[in-house]
């Protein structure tokens, strides 16, 4: 347990922050940083999970040693890169730091379908895949189809974060030890979208982490007594950078739940008792309502600081978590290419101003360019451009994007944006047509092109709506082939057989022309506004077929879809349409199967995206016994 309450650690802060000084100051890779916590402080934890035991930086050590070791027998070496398609557990915290010791790890999306595995691991040039063992999932047939060889990680059932690499690919016993990475090699390989539909390769150095460290730790003034309940996606810079490695960079440890759920986030807050822990805005909500029907379990947490990322989350929703856990909640601005943090609001002395996303930390460095290239002055709007040693130096094989998006050393965000006369960062619209949709990157033109392979599609604009939650979704204008029909819910169930669930259009808007400038070219990036009418009718389209419910599972269906989206629901309303998103969908199916002995999956609610549809299957199922 970290000693003391939350509230007599934050009356320490402003002494801790003038004295503390973040890690090393010469660069150096994560492996020898933690072979040191090894030797030093063998006992104290690392790794911690709820359904396992912990382990000490000791046997971490000793366990990243002993695979990187193994992964140099493999035939692994400096420059080649590991693809892993891994659920977010303790184990993909461990593979990553050992992979990287020894070449590059290219950590995927586990959600992606066949295709977009393929993609990406030909797109990176992944000489091996790394998935959990016997597990038949798509990143699994994307790697044989495409013949790259297969490491099956098999977990430790005790101790959270150890495991063993079973693979078919010859071990040369003859190497007894390992030729370790250095400072200037690739250790991070991650995928951001572009304009195109095809995404853009972002090689992390071991320099950009480790100054990307740095700056998280000067963030959230991080000390070896920390420790941060992750619930956040180790696929996502954030999750594993910020989050992960900032912590073991100071010896402190990190508890990865086995998925977020809801029910037992204080049972964790309180058992495990982290000093902070990490989440998007839709998780924050979720704890947000557990801690009003738990408040006993509240009164035992021990939280510091709580981190929120992704995308913006709402003011009231700052002050009910801080009021609530008596910690201070920091909203962090980042980016893949800046390695993490470009910019976050601080703990005291610092001030919070209301509508800033902060300052940038460290040695990151921030201006506001005008499209020309030209700095501009303190409160003048213009693009925010990011530069430090945490910056990648540029993307991979990709002269063009290279060209439009750097500048005179800097990266260009595609943020517009301003600086105060304290060096605050305001961001007040988006240059780029990419959607953030909680933190996941949506490219509209891959959207566009999946809506165009539908027969009765003849065009289609995908561009960002507002979200409560999620900051920013997914909808879509389109124009059907004359004489054709097709229906939104047909359309979404289209889209769903090609896309991964989080670039499914929420809401699709039917037009005889999509609104153009004057050079006949969609501006994406106005078409919420300009089509706010249609958007708002489709809730009244669907309102017109609203009645109450005919039988007893609707009516019980009714009130779980009721309670969890916390808006009236008729039985014909649908589910996205009334902002209903993939942690409010699993909650929704955890309670109907349980209500009614049924094992309805995710993907019904693209099926059976209304209560009276979902009855339906559900009596199905229970006719079927």
């Amino acid at each position: 347990m970290v000693p003391g309450s939350a509230r007599a650690r934050n009356s320490s802060l402003n002494n801790f922050i003038n004295t503390h000084h973040p890690i090393e100051p010469n660069p150096q890779t994560l492996f020898p940083i933690i072979q040191a916590h090894g030797r030093s402080c063998p006992e104290a934890l690392a790794i911690l999970s709820p359904d396992k035991k912990p382990i000490s930086y000791g046997q971490l050590a000793s366990h990243l040693e002993a695979t990187a070791l193994r992964l140099s027998q493999l035939g692994f070496r400096r420059g080649d890169r590991v693809a892993v398609s891994l659920p977010n557990t303790p184990e993909m915290a461990t593979l990553y730091l050992a992979v990287s010791s020894v070449c590059a790890c290219a950590p995927l999306n586990p959600s992606f379908l066949v295709d977009d595995f393929t993609a990406s691991m030909t797109d990176l040039n992944a000489k091996a895949l790394v998935t959990l063992r016997g597990e038949q999932n798509h990143s699994r047939t994307a790697a044989l189809r495409s013949g790259i060889p297969i490491l099956e990680l098999d977990p430790n059932p005790d101790y959270a974060g150890l495991f063993t690499l079973i693979s078919d690919i010859a071990v040369d016993t003859a190497i007894s030890e390992f030729v370790p990475a250095e400072l200037d090699d690739v250790a991070l390989a991650l995928q951001t979208s572009g304009t195109s539909s095809r995404p853009k390769i972002v090689p992390m150095t071991h320099r950009n982490i480790y100054y990307s460290l740095n700056n998280n730790i000067d963030i959230f003034a991080l000390t070896s007594a920390d420790r941060c309940l992750n619930l956040m996606p180790l696929f996502h810079i954030g999750g594993l950078v910020a989050v992960t490695l900032a912590s073991m960079a100071v010896g402190a440890s990190v508890i990865y739940a086995p998925g977020f759920i809801s029910y037992k986030v204080m049972d964790w807050l309180v058992e495990l008792s982290p000093s902070w822990y990490a989440a998007t805005p839709a998780v924050h909500k979720a704890i947000l309502d557990q801690a009003h029907l738990q408040p006993e379990k509240v009164k035992q947490t021990h939280l510091r600081c709580i981190r929120s990322a992704s995308s913006p989350l709402a003011p009231s929703i700052i002050a009910e978590l801080e009021a609530v856990f008596a910690a201070h909640l920091l909203e962090t601005y980042g980016m893949t290419e800046a390695s993490s943090a470009v910019a976050s609001t601080r703990l005291p002395p610092y001030v919070r101003k209301a509508g800033s996303v902060g300052l940038p930390p460290g040695s990151s460095r921030v201006c506001i360019m005008d499209e020309a290239g030209n700095m501009l002055s303190t409160n003048t709007l213009g693009e925010i451009c990011i530069g430090g040693e945490n910056v990648i130096a540029g993307y991979e094989n990709n002269p063009v994007a290279n060209a439009a998006s750097y500048v005179n050393g800097w990266l260009r965000t595609g943020d517009l944006g301003y600086l105060d006369e304290d060096g605050y960062i305001f961001i007040t619209d988006r240059v780029k047509e990419i959607i953030n949709r909680g933190g996941e990157k949506v490219s509209p033109r891959e959207v566009d092109a999946t809506l165009l392979r539908h027969p009765a599609v003849k065009q289609a604009a995908t561009f960002a709506i507002p979200h409560p939650t999620l900051g920013e979704d997914v909808a879509a204008a389109v124009v059907l082939q004359a004489g054709q029909t097709v229906s939104m819910q047909e359309l979404r169930q289209f889209a769903a057989s090609h896309l991964t669930d989080y670039k499914i259009p929420r809401q699709i808007v039917f037009l005889k022309e999509i609104p153009k400038n004057a050079l006949g070219k969609i501006q994406r990036t106005g078409l919420a506004g300009k089509l706010k009418a249609e958007l708002e009718s489709l809730r009244g389209r669907e309102a017109g077929q609203e009645s109450g419910p005919r039988t007893e599972s609707e009516s019980a269906i009714q009130l779980i879809w009721q309670e969890v989206l916390n808006v009236q629901v008729g039985i014909h309303d649908d589910f996205l349409v009334l902002g209903g998103d993939s942690l409010r969908a699993a909650r929704i199916l955890l309670q109907i199967n349980e209500r009614f002995d049924t094992d309805l999956q995710i993907g019904d609610i693209f099926d059976a995206p209304t209560v009276a549809s979902m009855a339906a299957i559900v009596q199905s199922q229970m006719e079927r016994g």
